[in-house]
């Protein structure tokens, strides 16, 4: 009879990405998989105005990063992040396309919570006609969404 290895818990779950400043990257199918499972808080980054006109993720919490128009900072994003997500909760962050979740995802770190960032956002990248929702992303991955 072997020994099982112990689970080095350094070492990122599978389909994690390493990320600098927060816990990781990871594809939007294993961030759902983690909220359906209860391991975690889905939060929803972007605007108000591009989940009201591009579509949202049932169940996901709103709390704007920056807001329409003008794009300035969400100056009660650590209140509303931390009432979003209880204590012990992974939060998985979701924007349109991958970028403003980052720095979310920094944040949210510096407040204390396991964070991690959904790659390929809700739109993913723009392609050679510079549309979105063609390359990656959480729609195009036929995971839920309503508009």
């Amino acid at each position: 009879m072997t020994d099982s290895p112990v689970p080095d818990s350094s070492t990122p779950a599978a389909g994690v990405r390493a990320a600098n400043g927060y816990a990781g990257d990871l594809p939007a199918a294993l961030a759902w998989q983690w909220v359906q499972q209860g391991q975690a808080v889905l939060v929803d980054v972007r605007t108000d105005a591009e989940r009201d006109w591009v579509g949202r993720v049932p169940g996901a919490v709103a709390v704007a990063w920056k807001q329409w128009p003008g794009m300035a900072a969400n100056a009660d994003f650590d209140a509303q992040l931390r009432a979003a997500v209880p204590e012990g909760m992974k939060v998985v962050l979701l924007c349109r396309s991958g970028v403003r979740s980052v720095a979310a995802a920094q944040r949210a770190t510096a407040l204390g919570l396991e964070a991690y960032n959904i790659l390929e956002g809700f739109e993913g990248d723009a392609d050679e006609n510079g549309q979105r929702g063609r390359l990656g992303g959480w729609r195009l991955a036929g995971l839920p969404w309503r508009q």
